[in-house]
């Protein structure tokens, strides 16, 4: 059992003073504990060891056609039936006002357990240990001293375990555990510029669903080497020459652009204006689907709920929908979007399973899940090959997009120059922008399957008041045609 006894108890009483109300139509009862733990050294010395949890209840519900929703941290049985009440006369009190009834298509409730394989159990560490091995690689980024000022390793873990129990039957419990770590090196030359140098990622885009043995899976160590070599390289490299170029994105840098030229305008609670309050909403419209070519025959893109180690892998959805895997872009065409049994049906579709809380005390709504790229054939270093002139660009600085998800601009850490097929030099403070649907129409070429690396993300912003999720990218390094680009 993931969860406890008395707390099924208590969900199950929550359950049933629902059942007793005639106006409820639908009700949705959830408990939710979660537990997370950061470490950081910094220059050779922990600057941080951040330790945090909480558990709770929650009840979303249909009276009258209206949603509700109320939760409670107190794991009492007064404290749970009141909560329900709540829920009840809020959805009560927001039913004359409806300018249209909520559509929920019912569904057969599923039954199951779904939990994370974890080898080794990251809370079970100890804390030495695990500054250990921050400490290791943070003193190899150091050696030798200047130009090096700065260097940091991280780690982070988190696990939320959590079950459902619904009118329709459904009784799901689920156990989910997240980490990762990194690095990165500051240089700093002579004239006060300064070149940061990260592995695997981008901080923050390096965890997968795993235990922890993902710390040695990132090989901080043994890159460490290669990362600082790589920053002192990049204080005397020249800057990205601007102008219209034939542009390569690595793994990472290919899976941030994913997630926010794809994932986010994909999201339909976007597209139907439900969600504008954060990064705005999407210019992928219902009257798009089956009929707009969102980018060239090579690109299709997937929402995948069942990849091995993927953040946004699951067994069933917050609205109990179970895992699975369908196109988002097929061949170049928009097909469907990241959906929720409420606004799919509003287009006289199926559910994609994307619904998810960012704990007890937020209402569930549409998120990412493994928003991927489907990979071609080939190597990156073919890739570079068959490249006569161009830019490869990898691992994200900066990064904007507008409030439609159509202009953007990113940075990124280090890029090299191609000609004739080679890597010629480095180059610093690269950046490019585009126009999502031109940019993703230029693709010429998507490497194969052993190059199409997982990339997950923790903390993807959406809502108001805003939930933190767990989202992941499988991006093959690709490349594009006319793509703008210059230094920041």
């Amino acid at each position: 059992m993931i969860a406890p006894g008395p707390v099924r108890a208590l969900c199950e009483a929550a359950l049933a003073r629902a059942r007793s109300h005639a106006d409820v139509t639908l009700a949705e009862v959830r408990w939710v504990r979660q537990r997370r733990e950061s470490i950081r050294v910094l220059d050779g010395a922990p600057e941080g060891v951040t330790r945090a949890g909480s558990a709770g209840f929650a009840v979303r519900l249909i009276a009258k056609g209206a949603w509700g929703f109320a939760c409670t941290p107190v794991a009492a049985e007064a404290a749970v039936l009141a909560m329900v009440d709540d829920a009840l006369a809020v959805a009560l009190a927001s039913a004359p006002l409806l300018v249209r009834r909520v559509a929920f298509p019912p569904r057969d409730g599923a039954r199951g357990r779904y939990e994370t394989p974890v080898v080794v159990d990251p809370f079970s560490v100890p804390l030495d240990r695990k500054l250990e091995d921050l400490t290791a690689p943070v003193s190899a980024l150091l050696a030798g001293g200047p130009p090096i000022r700065s260097a940091e390793a991280w780690m982070t873990f988190t696990r939320v375990e959590k079950l459902l129990l619904t009118t329709e039957g459904a009784d799901l419990e689920q156990r989910l555990t997240y980490g990762g770590a990194g690095m990165q090196a500051i240089a700093v030359g002579d004239d006060g510029r300064a070149q940061r140098r990260s592995h695997p990622a981008s901080a923050g885009f390096e965890q997968l669903q795993a235990g922890y043995e993902v710390v040695a899976r990132r090989e901080l160590l043994a890159n460490a080497d290669r990362v600082r070599a790589e920053a002192i390289e990049l204080l005397g490299a020249e800057p990205c020459p601007a102008g219209a170029r034939e542009v390569i994105l690595g793994s990472s840098q290919l899976a941030l652009q994913i997630h926010e030229s794809c994932g986010h305008p994909t999201e339909l609670d976007r597209a139907l204006g439900f969600e504008i309050s954060l990064a705005g909403g999407s210019f992928l419209q219902p009257p798009m689907l089956g009929a707009f070519r969102y980018g060239s025959p090579l690109v299709t893109l997937t929402a995948d709920s069942v990849a091995p180690g993927g953040l946004g892998t699951f067994g069933w959805d917050d609205e109990g929908t179970p895992a699975g895997k369908a196109p988002l872009v097929l061949e170049g065409v928009f097909v469907d979007y990241l959906s929720s049994r409420e606004t799919a049906a509003s287009l006289g579709r199926a559910s994609t399973a994307t619904v998810r809380a960012d704990g007890w005390n937020r209402l569930p709504m549409i998120r990412m899940v493994n928003v991927s790229l489907a990979p071609r054939e080939g190597t990156l270093e073919e890739l570079v090959a068959d490249t006569a002139d161009g830019l490869l660009l990898d691992t994200n600085k900066s990064w904007s997009i507008d409030d439609q998800r159509l202009d953007f601009q990113f940075s990124c850490e280090v890029a090299w120059e191609i000609r004739r097929g080679k890597r010629v030099r480095m180059l610093r403070d690269a950046r490019y922008a585009d126009v999502t649907p031109r940019f993703w129409g230029s693709c010429n070429a998507i490497c194969g399957p052993s190059e199409a690396q997982l990339w997950g993300l923790s903390t993807c912003g959406k809502g108001d008041p805003i939930q933190a999720m767990q989202v992941a990218h499988a991006a093959p390094p690709a490349r594009f045609t006319g793509v703008e680009v210059g230094h920041s």
